[in-house]
């Protein structure tokens, strides 16, 4: 019986995880939630699963959720010190930190200071972090587990496999909404248009950031940090059809892959399970329904946020962490009608050239290299003209 605890308990990934515990009786329990501000949602999550602790993220919603489930209520708890608890309680086995943004990288941090073993699905931690966290996990002797379906993918390609050998991870991208779009063409991308993604179902930040392939680039930045290769050996290719996860080439030439049909239920049960494998997680992969698989280069003209992800890793040591900050701005703001698709990248860049260039030894380096990103990210947002924020909205 494995005990978990999960950081963002009402996201897609944080309901998938629950689906799975749901399917496997008596092979886990859940020890504790954590969740922003779906009451409803956790009220029954805890009616179900029967948690000891919550953690929701202010005042006001934990004291409703203790007025719904009246005697029924476990320990209620809210803000930063609540999901603290949450991510380091005494009994849980496991932590699933499944918080979108950098708002999760101060629990897990807090996870893994605890010795907690993590399935990392908050990629934030690693982008920001990368080399502290891996640092302070060695130092307490715990794992983290990606979460990631292009992570798991090359972590399961890798089993049995000696990591000096590897030539190159490939990532491959479904290319998202605007797969095949020209940057000429995404002058009047709309909000409509980027939310639409073809294949995955998932939260608007993360849609937004696989539109602009802005995820793409994080994860090029997690892959760096989770199988130690630089980034002229870590590539990406097109994969329209999802069904390829992601490769590794060997020395050698030759590529191992990971396929299986797109559903997250597949890295959840992985991380959860390992190095086991649970039974009947997801649907079967029919190649012969499949058909084909297609292949094709990034256009970098028209995606220019994946590069900006490669010139951050290369760049300063707070860049990524400037570059993530400023990008979850950006993307708030295209969300809220406030500036264009294009111009995500735009500031994107423009934060990383002009707020990073200082290097990071603790967490508080971390989180204030966010902080001075999202004040310039936000001053660069505001300052757009009227008839530009008129522009995107009408776009």
């Amino acid at each position: 019986m494995k005990r978990i605890s999960i950081l963002g308990s009402t996201g897609s990934i944080g309901v998938n995880v629950l689906n799975i515990v749901r399917a496997h009786p008596g092979r886990y329990v859940v020890s504790a939630l954590a969740a922003g501000g779906r009451v409803d949602l956790v009220a029954e999550q805890v009616r179900e699963f029967r948690p000891r602790l919550v953690s929701l993220r202010d005042a006001d919603d934990a004291a409703r959720l203790r007025d719904l489930l009246g005697a029924d209520a476990p320990r209620v708890v809210c803000g930063e010190s609540g999901i603290r608890e949450v991510a380091t309680i005494a009994e849980a086995d496991m932590v699933f930190s499944a918080v979108v943004g950098a708002a999760g990288m101060q629990p897990t941090w807090a996870a893994v200071d605890a010795g907690k073993p993590v399935a990392l699905a908050n990629k934030e931690t690693l982008v920001m972090a990368g080399r502290l966290i891996l640092a302070l996990a060695k130092l307490r002797g715990v794992p983290l587990l990606p979460v990631d379906s292009e992570h798991s993918a090359i972590f399961q390609s890798l089993v049995g496999h000696n990591r000096d050998e590897i030539e190159r991870i490939i990532l491959t991208a479904s290319g998202g909404p605007f797969r095949g779009r020209t940057a000429a063409s995404l002058e009047t991308a709309t909000l409509d248009e980027a939310l639409a993604h073809p294949t995955w179902k998932m939260g608007p930040k993360i849609t937004i950031d696989s539109s602009t392939l802005m995820n793409k680039g994080l994860e090029v930045i997690e892959a760096h940090w989770l199988f130690g290769l630089p980034p002229e050996r870590i590539d990406v290719v097109i994969h329209p059809e999802s069904i390829i996860h992601s490769m590794v080439e060997f020395q050698d030439g030759q590529v191992i892959a990971q396929l299986g049909v797109p559903d997250m239920r597949g890295p959840i049960g992985y991380a959860l399970s390992y190095p086991a494998r649970l039974v009947g997680v997801m649907p079967r992969l029919d190649l012969a329904r499949v058909g084909r698989l297609n292949f094709m280069d990034v256009d970098r003209d028209a995606f220019a946020c994946l590069d900006l992800a490669y010139d951050a890793l290369r760049g300063p040591d707070d860049a990524p962490a400037v570059l993530n900050g400023a990008n979850e701005v950006a993307v708030a703001a295209f969300l809220a009608g406030r500036i264009s698709w294009q111009d995500i990248a735009k500031i994107n860049r423009q934060c990383v050239e002009t707020v990073s260039g200082r290097a990071l030894s603790t967490l508080d380096d971390v989180m204030e290299a966010d902080a001075r990103a999202r004040e310039f990210a936000d001053r660069l947002v505001a300052e757009r003209g009227p008839a530009e924020r008129a522009s995107a909205a009408h776009a």
